[in-house]
């Protein structure tokens, strides 16, 4: 057993590092405050290839895999949740193309994502059904050699940018359907503006990077762009929401890592009384918590995506680190804001940010709570509590 990482895995994360140096405080700030997608930080990882990391050679990527994906995200992290998420959903979303698509649709689709010339979203969680993806109602009726989509969903991250989108719909009436996971279609198409109406959600954190409503109206998409066997999306589905799960903690776990460096300066800086405030028992245990919590979640992460990376079953795994992340995360940015004291509520100071972006990861991808009943059913073989 080697936890430590090779020679090119140091490489990458020393590359990674260099490119997000040019993209520091300042300039999250002001994103943070104006709104704008990072173009030119989104473009700067196009330029050095890391879009298309963990795509095979073949079509246009770097053939890593999820667990240089997970060390590319740990480093981007550290800058905060825009950063993450203006460049995780190049490495984990086309995960089911790379699995089930043809290789006339890994030529086609693979290489401009990996450009950054094409920009996908996600399309899966709707208003009606939240986590319980098995009663999704957006419906996509096959007519002849296309299908016509027709339904709603929320919470799509970039859609405001984005060209294309990857999009779960029901071909089958789920009361038609011998299993609740049967009966769902993947999709990979053009997200035509005059058949899909994206309207922007106000949030508190995260501001660069837009989240939204999409309400689809009679969009044609062609069978071609379907991904796998049609009823059989959900199964196809999993090779992105597995490696969704590692490559979204790997970077709260960056931003953890960072909010905490923040918290230990300023406690060894910081004078009251005659004494660094880091010197006070008060200040240390905390801390010296969430560094020990912090690594057992790296452990986690790794270990889930070599699972991954290996072809073996990591359910479990990714969703353990996830729930490990997002408490982690939401512990170290509460305590750097209370290490700075008032401090900690201005701006200028960087961690309020942190703060407010750390309530993400309870939520989302999956809630805390859905993480333990999975759990508990999948490994522990409890009876299924929903």
């Amino acid at each position: 057993m080697d936890f430590a990482f090779t020679e090119e895995q140091l490489a990458i994360r020393a590359s990674v590092a260099r490119i997000c140096k040019d993209y520091g405080d300042d300039y999250w700030l002001a994103r943070d405050r104006d709104g704008v997608f990072p173009t030119d930080f989104f473009n700067a990882f196009a330029r050095s290839g890391y879009l298309g990391a963990t795509y095979p050679v073949e079509y246009g990527g770097s053939g890593l895999k999820i667990t240089e994906g997970a060390i590319i995200m740990h480093e981007i992290g550290k800058l905060g949740a825009a950063a993450c998420t203006a460049i995780h959903i190049n490495i984990f979303g086309p995960q089911s193309i790379v699995k089930f698509g043809t290789d006339e649709q890994k030529r086609r689709f693979l290489p401009p994502v990996a450009a950054g010339t094409d920009r996908p979203c996600f399309g899966v969680t709707e208003p009606n059904a939240g986590l319980d993806t098995t009663h999704i109602q957006t419906f996509a009726r096959r007519e002849g050699n296309k299908y016509i989509v027709n339904g709603r969903k929320v919470w799509t991250s970039s859609a405001q940018t984005a060209n294309k989108i990857m999009l779960l719909a029901r071909t089958t009436p789920y009361e038609q359907c011998a299993r609740p996971t049967d009966g769902m279609t993947l999709f990979y198409t053009d997200l035509d503006r005059n058949k899909v109406d994206v309207r922007l959600i106000e949030k508190m954190g995260r501001k660069a990077l837009d989240s939204n409503e999409v309400f689809i109206d009679g969009l044609e998409i062609p069978v071609e762009d379907r991904i796998g066997e049609e009823g059989k999306g959900f199964a196809c589905l999993l090779h992105s929401l597995n490696p969704e799960r590692i490559v979204v903690a790997a970077g709260f776990q960056g931003a953890a890592r960072s909010v905490l460096e923040r918290a230990v300066k300023y406690a060894g800086e910081r004078i009251v009384f005659g004494r660094p405030i880091g010197q006070n028992q008060s200040i240390q245990h905390p801390l010296a918590d969430v560094w020990i919590n912090l690594e057992a979640a790296e452990l986690m992460l790794y270990k889930a995506a070599h699972l991954y990376d290996t072809g073996q079953p990591c359910g479990a795994e990714a969703n353990a680190v996830k729930y490990l992340t997002a408490e982690v995360y939401s512990k170290a940015a509460e305590r750097a804001v209370r290490t700075h004291g008032g401090f900690g509520y201005a701006k200028e100071f960087h961690v309020e940010r942190y703060y407010r972006e750390a309530i993400l990861p309870m939520i989302a991808p999956v809630s805390q709570e859905l993480v333990l009943c999975y759990i508990a059913e999948k490994v522990l073989g409890l009876p299924k509590s929903y």
